[in-house]
């Protein structure tokens, strides 16, 4: 029996909370359908934490009509239903390795064309080469889902694992494979400590501190959602790497290494990776061991994707290899599921889970290698009876459907054979239905192969990797100095963009691109229907060279005159705006604030909690150049609409004034006049004092607002 005695907080654990109940949600129909409900009957908050998060994703295949099934629909309707209700998504600034599989810049459309109290941030707050990884919900700190699965395309699947359900697709229309996971579900003061980690990763990501949502009525608990468990106990555990002043937090990888160590008859693991050194070496203990427990481990064939196919994959088969050596006894299984008709393609066991002796359970989002264990956030979740029979058959049942689930059997026949035998490893021989079967994965590593792979230390490392680190192992020596050399140069292109506005001071370039040069470019343009969509690109590259804005208005209004020419200045204002903001997203704020200075990143964090108003006055307030600003703002996530409505009214009586003045000058030169001067003189003192107006009035309001959201906050 299972004598590891108790969750001990600081060492394998942050805290023990009591949960009045607790479901195993298996696999994505399940925990999609019960966040789908859970998030229709919030009353104050929805918190959700995630490594990857796409508006897209259909929760519900069956939903009734004027139900929204989307993640984008679903929480929209959610907070159009209840004013009072604010939703908070933060998911991971992810790498640029991950950019062609990642929804499309989601900022703009998860805060484009939804209610204000819709709140998404991209969460950038880790060292180099880690990701935030946890998976956590938590709705009015009264109910919370941890597990393996995102809010995310290509995740939903039933415990069938069909091979051509029409139901799995992407957005996109695209089939993918089965996909396999699990969540556990919790609510009572679990709930809220989850609640409470979900916060203070927001602080951490954004500066900004959330207040707890209160009591609140109702409850969030989907009745649909049996609790498998009630009135128990639920140790939370985490990793957190080390960052910005803040100690590396290891809680899962020593709850592992306790519950391995405690194990008498099996071990059951379900995992995307098995690639962690210490785990390893712990699991090769135990299997060596001539009375020690049986060890079965669930992963797919292979991971989804070349690169990892040729890493990670090639470091879990050696680990494979090595447990195998160790195997004296015969007592270790590494399995794959697989399902007749699925041809090349494989079960994507994404679970991250352990069951042992029938007395301890952990699920979360930490898999079995060194990055999550050391140097990406996660959250798991455990449950220990201690002798309390009713959490002991809890996680027997869970065992029995997870297996029956592989083998397409029901969970009484694996129950049944493993009462009788007293193995676990007797149950997994079950002859399958429908299909499905248990295979053993193969560890074979072709020698060239393996030759090129390098080690843990490199693919599955337990702290972030350093520029040299990765040179010394991949690049010859000779070759260094080139490489870091090319790496330079494509750092050099990024900070091009704020060279540009130096260059433009003190370099021939302003007197090359003057307005009488531009001017007369834009004269030998044709008068033909791509003239508009010409002068619409010379924006695009503007923005881009960081030409200063009111030289391009200018010419535009000289060459197409007031009113159109003002209508052409606008569009191309907004339209270069955007698409620098779309660059000073890809970046990241981080990146931003390095290389622009603590000035921009004070006045990132500005823009992020001010609105409309405080856009108007960068707009008309000299602060920094036109191009220089919009990567800011892109960078500190202002929403799109207010990015674009404050940058039209704050662009509108500048490029007005401009029109009038070269008409009334163009008027002057045409009829060098009396009447001519005198209009001119009275529209420019116009509208000189409608700006001295604006530059005083403005800023006070921008002071008002910024103190009154510091008083609300």
């Amino acid at each position: 029996m299972y004598t590891h005695d108790a969750f001990r907080p600081g060492h394998n654990c942050w805290r023990v909370e009591r949960a009045g109940r607790v479901a195993f949600l298996i696999d994505g129909e399940a925990y999609f359908r019960a966040f789908h409900a859970a998030v229709g009957l919030a009353q104050r908050s929805i918190l959700i934490v995630g490594w990857d998060i796409d508006s897209r994703t259909q929760l519900v295949h069956d939903a009734s009509p004027g139900v929204h099934g989307t993640l984008f629909g679903c929480l929209t309707a959610a907070l159009s239903r209840n004013r009072r209700l604010h939703a908070y998504v933060l998911d991971w600034d992810y790498a640029t390795l991950y950019a062609l599989g990642r929804e499309w810049l989601p900022i703009f459309k998860m805060n484009w064309r939804t209610p204000r109290r819709l709140h998404f941030h991209l969460d950038d707050h880790h060292p180099f080469g880690s990701s935030q990884h946890q998976k956590i919900v938590v709705i009015d700190d009264a109910v919370a889902f941890v597990g393996g699965l995102d809010l995310t395309k290509c995740r939903w699947d039933t415990p069938e694992h069909r091979p051509d359900d029409p139901r799995r697709v992407s957005p996109g229309g695209e089939p993918y494979p089965p996909f396999h996971d699990v969540q556990m579900m919790v609510d009572g003061p679990a709930a809220a400590r989850l609640g409470q980690l979900a916060r203070e990763r927001w602080r951490r990501a954004t500066g900004q501190r959330l207040d707890a949502p209160g009591e609140c009525d109702g409850d969030p608990w989907p009745k649909f959602v049996t609790p498998d468990l009630t009135d128990v106990n639920v140790a939370i555990a985490r990793t957190e790497p080390r960052y910005d002043g803040q100690e590396p937090v290891q809680e899962i990888r020593q709850l592992y290494l306790d519950a391995i160590a405690a194990a008498h008859r099996y071990i059951y693991l379900e995992n995307q990776y098995l690639t962690s050194e210490t785990i390893g070496e712990a699991l090769a203990a135990r299997i060596a061991e001539p009375d020690g427990p049986e060890i079965v481990f669930v992963s797919p064939r292979q991971t989804d994707g070349w690169l990892t196919q040729n890493t990670m994959d090639m470091l879990r088969a050696r680990l494979l290899q090595r447990l195998r050596r160790n195997d004296r006894h015969g007592r270790l299984r590494a399995y794959y599921p697989d399902v007749a008709g699925l041809k090349n393609a494989c079960i994507n066991v994404h679970a991250k889970l352990a069951l042992i002796d029938d007395e301890f359970l952990c699920i979360g989002s930490a898999n079995l290698n060194n990055r999550s264990l050391a140097i990406d956030s996660e959250c798991n979740l455990a449950l220990s009876a201690r002798g309390d029979e009713r959490v002991s058959r809890a996680i027997a049942r869970l065992r029995d459907r997870l297996v029956a689930e592989h083998l397409g059997v029901r969970p009484d026949d694996v129950a049944g054979i493993i009462e009788g035998e007293g193995s676990l490893i007797a149950a997994t021989r079950l002859a399958g239905t429908a299909g499905h079967s248990l295979q053993v994965i193969d560890d074979a590593v072709p020698p060239e192969i393996d030759a090129l792979v390098p080690g843990p230390e490199i693919l599955d490392p337990e702290q972030p990797v350093s520029f040299e680190q990765l040179t010394t192992q991949f690049v010859p020596e000779e070759e260094q100095p080139s490489i870091r050399r090319r790496v330079t140069v494509i750092v050099s292109l990024v900070l091009l963009l704020l060279g540009m506005a130096a260059a433009w001071r003190w370099s021939p370039l302003g007197e090359w691109l003057n307005v009488q040069s531009i001017i007369e470019f834009a004269d030998t343009i044709p008068a033909s229907a791509a003239a508009p969509w010409i002068v619409l690109g010379v924006y695009l590259l503007g923005g881009l060279l960081v030409v200063p804005i009111t030289l391009l208005v200018v010419a535009t209004v000289a060459v197409f005159g007031p009113v159109l020419g003002s209508v052409y200045a606008l569009i191309g204002t907004l339209l270069s705006a955007m698409l620098v903001f779309g660059i000073g997203h890809v970046l990241g704020r981080a990146a931003v604030r390095r290389m622009a200075g603590s000035h921009i990143g004070r006045l990132s964090r500005r823009l992020a909690r001010q609105g409309i108003l405080t856009i108007v006055v960068v707009r008309l307030l000299p602060i920094a150049p036109f191009s220089v600003v919009n990567l800011v703002f892109g960078a500190s996530h202002v929403r799109l609409r207010d990015f674009l409505f404050g940058t039209a009214l704050g662009m509108a009586p500048g490029i007005a004034v401009i029109a009038l003045f070269i008409d009334r000058v163009q008027a002057v030169l045409e009829a060098p006049e009396p009447m001519s001067f005198l209009v001119l003189t009275a529209s420019v003192a116009a509208a000189l004092l409608a700006a001295f107006g604006l530059y005083r009035w403005l800023p006070k309001r921008a002071a008002s607002a910024t103190a009154k959201t510091a008083d609300e906050s």
